[in-house]
């Protein structure tokens, strides 16, 4: 089973602007929503698209399925979902020899995540990062679409 081990933190600082190796505008949809898992659609810079089953988070660990789909199919894929479109722009950073992924939305909130190897894996924490909200359902990109 694909795992994915994430944590999230709210971004308080300017520092990661200068360390942005790649930048993308991603679009996303939700399909379906319940408390087991969550179903969208991703569109990245209008040339790949993604079709991404998440599981419920069990701390900062949850279940990840992932598939490539033509763009086109992603935009028809789209007008079937719920709530509304996240829009984001993904910053990738490094810092502490790992990739943040610094995601700024359309209503100013800037987050910071990191994949990690596992749950305890150490990491270096940035200057940039302020609180950590891995376990804040306020801050998963399903609650922002969907509530």
């Amino acid at each position: 089973m694909a795992v994915e081990i994430e944590r999230k933190f709210l971004v308080t600082g300017a520092g990661w602007r200068e360390a942005v190796s790649r930048v993308r505008d991603i679009r996303q949809v939700y399909l379906a929503r319940t408390a087991a898992a969550a179903v969208r659609v991703r569109i990245e810079d209008d040339r790949r698209a993604t079709l991404t089953v998440k599981g419920s988070r069990a701390g900062a660990s949850r279940a990840e399925f992932e598939w490539e789909i033509s763009v086109e199919d992603a935009r028809a894929m789209a007008q079937m979902g719920q709530g509304r479109q996240i829009r984001k722009r993904r910053h990738e950073v490094l810092s502490g020899g790992l990739t943040w992924e610094v995601d700024t939305f359309e209503n100013g909130l800037i987050l910071a995540e990191i994949e990690l190897p596992g749950e305890d894996a150490p990491f270096h924490r940035p200057d940039w990062l302020g609180a950590e909200v891995t376990d804040d359902p306020a801050y998963y990109n399903a609650a922002m679409a969907l509530d």
